[in-house]
């Protein structure tokens, strides 16, 4: 059994959306992390990812937490809310609550938490202010809860600056890509004492697809919009891509 069994739960942002790879899966940070974490302690590492995409927080944890948990991991990683967070009724203490409630399994099974904030896109969205304003609070909620559990490990996404800047987000605006997705995974190494290589901080600019104007609206918030009306969700169906143990090998770099 590896020394590190790292399991991953949340929506989108876990999941890896925004980071395609030509065969049509996606990859993300917490793949990054397993393979950077494998990479620096040249030994394999037990990896798993139940994140799927446009769960609320809720669905996260009541659906996603308990599985991850019976892996028996050596550390489990938890980031929710931003779904939430664009829904106005969303109440942010509880929200914040429900970290709370993570960190207090993890604590029962004797696992590591490693709690994220999510990255920043408000910069280039419609509503910007309002995204901006009820991100900074869920930010400052859950930081505030975790500020006593100094043992708790924190990769807060949402202050960095560069992060929110359009360079690091795909063509809908709202998931980060591969840029993005390398930039927290070296934060959440650094987080567990690892070193991530250094170009993963900032990874050269990609070629800039993305569309605009009415085009943008019609490609991107108008599905968004129609999925909330109907009640549905983009991870309807979707199973978690990696739900059980996969190993992951040290690579040459």
């Amino acid at each position: 059994m590896s020394d590190v069994r790292f399991v991953a739960i949340g929506d989108s942002f876990t999941e890896g959306v925004g980071d395609e790879l030509p065969d049509g899966l996606v990859r993300g940070w917490a793949d990054l992390v397993a393979q950077g974490w494998a990479n620096a302690v040249g030994k394999p590492v037990e990896y798993a990812n139940l994140a799927i995409r446009g769960k609320l927080i809720e669905p996260i944890v009541e659906q996603q937490l308990e599985p991850a948990l019976a892996l028996h991991p050596t550390h489990l990683s938890f980031n929710g809310g931003g779904n939430d967070m664009l829904r106005p009724r969303t109440s942010i203490e509880h929200v914040a609550d429900l970290f709370m409630h993570v960190l207090r399994r993890c604590d029962e099974e004797g696992v590591k938490l490693i709690a994220l904030s999510g990255a920043n896109p408000s910069a280039q969205l419609p509503l910007r202010r309002l995204i901006q304003r009820r991100g900074d609070v869920l930010s400052a909620a859950v930081a505030e809860r975790l500020a006593d559990r100094p043992d708790v490990i924190t990769a807060w996404n949402w202050p960095d600056r560069e992060l929110s800047t359009p360079g690091y987000w795909s063509a809908d605006r709202l998931h980060m890509n591969p840029r993005g997705h390398h930039r927290v995974a070296a934060r959440v190494l650094t987080s567990v004492g690892q070193k991530p290589p250094t170009d993963w901080w900032s990874l050269p600019e990609l070629e800039d697809a993305g569309l605009r104007g009415a085009a943008y609206y019609r490609a991107h918030v108008l599905p968004w919009v129609q999925r909330r009306l109907k009640g549905t969700s983009s991870g309807d169906g979707r199973a978690a891509k990696y739900a059980d143990w996969v190993e992951v090998t040290p690579q040459r770099v």
